[in-house]
C-alpha cells in the first residue's frame, strides 16, 4: 500500500508494506517531520486515528471481510472531505492554515 501526503503540491510518498501491521506511530512521525516545517500541529490533524480508518477502508479486515470505504465517506471524518476514486484510491483532504491544503491518499496493492 502506497501513502501520498500533500501539501499544496509538496509531496511525501510513503510506503507501507504491510498495511495490517501498519506502524501507524512511525508513519505518523514521518508525516510530523514533513509537516513541522510548513507550520502544522499534528494534534488537530488527529492522524492516528484517520490513518488506520483510511487502510480499514481501502484494504478490509486480516480475516476476509470486505473493505468499506464507501461507508466511510458517507459517515466522514471530522474537518475531513474523503471521497473513493474507482480503482480503490481513498483521499482524506482538508483546509488548514489560511489557504494551505493538507491531501492524504492512500493506494492500495491489487
Amino acid at each position: 500500500m502506497d501513502i501520498d501526503v500533500d501539501v499544496n503540491g509538496d509531496s511525501l510518498p510513503i510506503r507501507v508494506d504491510e498495511p495490517f501491521h501498519m506502524d501507524v506511530d512511525g508513519v505518523v512521525q514521518r508525516i510530523a517531520e514533513f509537516l513541522e516545517p510548513k507550520g502544522f500541529t499534528l494534534e488537530a490533524l488527529r492522524l492516528k486515528e484517520l490513518l488506520p480508518r483510511m487502510v480499514r477502508g481501502i484494504v478490509g479486515c486480516e480475516k476476509g471481510c470486505p473493505a468499506d470505504a464507501q461507508s466511510f465517506v458517507r459517515k466522514g471524518f471530522h474537518d475531513y472531505h474523503l471521497e473513493y476514486i474507482e480503482g480503490g484510491i481513498l483521499t482524506a483532504v482538508r483546509e488548514v492554515a489560511g489557504s494551505d491544503r493538507l491531501v492524504i491518499r492512500m493506494f492500495p496493492d491489487f
